[in-house]
């Protein structure tokens, strides 16, 4: 059934069920009624499942379909390992609130309908789970506990609250503390655990790599290629040949290197600059991925599926197989390479006057790592001897990215500056350090260049009026604003709202101001907490972090499937073979595409940060007892979140606050003693102790170093 079917179909239910004669039906009297056969039963079951996810009809106990009558809402559940839930609902600000009660044996992740409680004025909206309408997860990985004629498995993911029940049959041979992957057969009652059977053992928790290896299972994350995709990509050429240079535009004599991570092994970005009177030719040169990743295939199915490459603190997991990834489709240097390139003139203000967009073949001179660049951009002589050929165009490009920010930053870009962790393993997995990792120079130039890379394709294929996929972030949620803006307005700050919307430039010039202050950290961590996630559309609304009119991912097409998409867009045109068909046909996947990329970046992203915050967890680990200097991060009901400079992070619980009891008060986000007043808040510097470590759970608890004189 296409989308175009799906949708007549799910209007014309609709219609029947607002008309004033129909009364509730089940699917098979209503399959009567619109002369349904029984070997399309299975579509009509589908049409109503739609409108269910939908929240647009709603069913009975007892079967019978009717139209939604506002009082049911439809979303996914995410259930805090506290107990409670929230449900998010398309359209909805904020996620409606689920007591542990009321969750009548719904999990984490399922889909679900619910009541909305009447009478929630001024607070957060409040409901109960009606039905679960799909499940959200089949399988589970948790830790193997024997019992005599039993096992039950504790589950890694604190969301999931109830221990499975694994009858002794369906053990699969599993013994005490081993981590497995169980496939969930019941999914139990609000008074009956969920049961199941062990389907993979993963090993014991005290072996190397097995936590990790629980979080890719965990994930559902792919660690094989299936067989079809791995011949396909085994049928791949090492070499270009004659045939492929044909038709492309020949920049293999143009100076060009690709800039990267030293331990980077996909290089899909090669740079050039040259001059033009005086202005810039910057050139943006991407492997022409799309060349050997034909649509519909079993490869571009099985990336599609991945959507993206995760990358783990121990390991890799790509989006494509390393054939390609690691050889013809990574521009190495000293060999003829496909690209996509997007040839842009820049003048002195740091506007792109012209560009050109162009199937290439390209040779890269040298391959660069950030910490090579930035050598000789600080003017280290040996480095700058053994790269003589290079310095100029190097140098020029740094006097480019310098003017692309500063071009950026006048019209309001937010540029969030938070160091990410670096995490230092040994030879078995375990970490050895873990310390903050800042961007250099050389780094932003690479980010500056892709950024205006995307843009420029962006603006391109939306003036062509070509169905594409644009990374959009939307404007931040007034109120949200409102509420920032009153709580900064104590510490001497103000944001200006135009028409009830604020201006990136506004949140950027805030930025600016807390720069060096003892709030930053505070104010910039709740700025970024009050805004909108980026996501892929395919309308163009903008990026407002960008303060862009026009933005996509175009640049990393080995490890993202948006822009191997985009690239295939963009080669349709340049080869004339965009027609009404061709476009028809962009216009009917591209919604699903967009969604499926979402999705998969938000799980590698779940994925990338617990396997981080695991290997913190076992570093910490070392320093029971210790001392530390922190910063508290966040402020909960439950406690205060303290970062160490390392970016180790660890939870101060609120039970353990001496000298006073101790309120949450969640507009101030602060925790307040009732009798002294005493007060802790987000950027608020602390002396903690490691109290706790505890890889199981993946939770760091920290203790309040007491003052002597206090």
């Amino acid at each position: 059934m296409t989308d175009e079917q799906m949708n007549k179909r799910k209007e014309m239910i609709c219609q029947l069920m607002d008309s004033e004669l129909y009364v509730p039906m089940k699917i098979k009297e209503l399959a009567i009624l619109l002369q349904v056969p029984r070997e399309q039963r299975q579509e009509l079951q589908e049409v109503l499942d739609e409108l269910m996810l939908e929240g647009k009809i709603e069913v009975s106990a007892k079967g019978k379909y009717s139209k939604g009558k506002g009082r049911l809402l439809t979303g996914v559940l995410s259930v805090h390992p506290r107990g409670f839930g929230f449900v998010s609902v398309e359209g909805m600000e904020d996620d409606v609130f689920i007591p542990e009660t009321e969750l009548r044996g719904a999990m984490h992740q399922d889909v679900v309908q619910i009541f909305l409680k009447p009478g929630q004025r001024g607070r957060r909206a409040e409901g109960s789970v009606k039905q679960v309408i799909a499940r959200g997860t089949v399988r589970l990985v948790g830790i193997y506990r024997q019992s005599k004629n039993y096992g039950f498995v504790i589950p890694d993911n604190e969301r999931f609250t109830r221990d499975v029940f694994i009858p002794k049959e369906a053990s699969n041979g599993a013994s005490e503390g081993q981590k497995v992957v169980v496939e969930l057969t019941d999914y139990g009652t609000e008074r009956k655990n969920p049961e199941g059977r062990v389907l993979e053992i993963l090993g014991h928790i005290s072996d190397p790599g097995t936590d990790v290896l629980s979080i890719v299972k965990g994930y559902d994350l792919p660690t094989e290629f299936p067989p079809k995709v791995t011949v396909q990509a085994e049928r791949v050429p090492d070499k270009i040949s004659e045939a492929d240079r044909e038709g492309r535009m020949d920049l293999r004599d143009v100076q060009m290197v690709t800039i990267d991570g030293e331990d980077a092994k996909d290089l899909d970005d090669a740079v050039s600059l040259s001059m033009d009177g005086d202005r810039y030719v910057l050139g943006v040169h991407i492997a022409d991925v799309a060349n050997y990743v034909q649509e519909r295939s079993a490869m571009d199915r099985e990336a599609l599926k991945r959507g993206t490459s995760v990358y783990l603190v121990d390991r890799v997991i790509p989006m494509l197989p390393a054939r390609l990834s690691n050889g013809i489709c990574s521009l190495n240097a000293g060999v003829d390479r496909l690209a996509l390139s997007c040839i842009m003139t820049v003048d002195r203000r740091g506007n792109v006057v012209d560009h050109v967009i162009a199937e290439s073949v390209i040779h890269v001179d040298r391959r660069m790592s950030y910490a090579g660049v930035q050598r000789i951009l600080d003017g280290d002589g040996e480095t700058r001897a053994a790269h003589e050929e290079l310095v100029p165009m190097l140098e020029r490009m740094e006097e480019l990215a310098a003017l692309l920010r500063a071009k950026r930053r006048s019209r309001g870009s937010i540029d969030f500056d938070f160091p990410e962790t670096k995490v230092i393993l040994d030879a078995e997995g375990h970490p050895t350090d873990i310390r903050p990792y800042e961007r250099n120079t050389a780094a932003r130039i690479i980010e500056d260049f892709m950024l205006a890379a995307n843009e420029t394709v962006a603006e391109d294929c939306f003036w062509q009026e070509l169905p594409f996929v644009y990374r959009t972030h939307d404007a931040p949620d007034p109120d949200r604003m409102r509420r920032l803006s009153a709580f900064i307005n104590n510490f001497g700050y103000t944001i200006r709202f135009r028409e009830d919307e604020v201006h990136p430039k506004e949140l950027q010039k805030l930025l600016t101001k807390l720069e060096g202050t003892e709030e930053e950290t505070l104010i910039s961590r709740l700025t970024l907490r009050s805004m909108k996630q980026a996501r892929y559309t395919t309308e163009c609304t903008g990026h407002f972090g960008l303060a862009a009119k026009y933005y996509c991912h175009f640049t990393s097409p080995i490890r993202r499937y948006p822009d191997l998409q985009i690239h295939r867009i963009i080669k349709d045109v340049l080869r004339g073979r965009m027609d009404d068909g061709r476009a028809e046909h962009y216009r009917g996947i591209l919604d699903q595409v967009a969604k499926q990329s979402g999705e998969r970046e938000r799980k590698a992203d779940e994925a990338e940060r617990e396997t981080v915050k695991l290997k913190k967890v076992e570093y910490i680990g070392r320093f029971l007892g210790e001392e530390f200097d922190g910063v508290i991060s966040g402020v909960t009901a439950w406690g205060l979140y303290v970062e160490l400079p390392s970016t180790v992070e660890g939870l101060v619980r609120a039970a353990s606050l001496r000298g006073d009891y101790f309120e949450y008060q969640e507009s101030a986000y602060a925790m307040v003693g009732v009798h002294t007043g005493k007060t802790y808040e987000i950027g608020q510097k602390l002396r903690v102790r490691v109290a706790a470590a505890d890889k199981a759970t993946r939770t760091i608890d920290f203790e309040i170093v007491e003052d002597p004189k206090g």
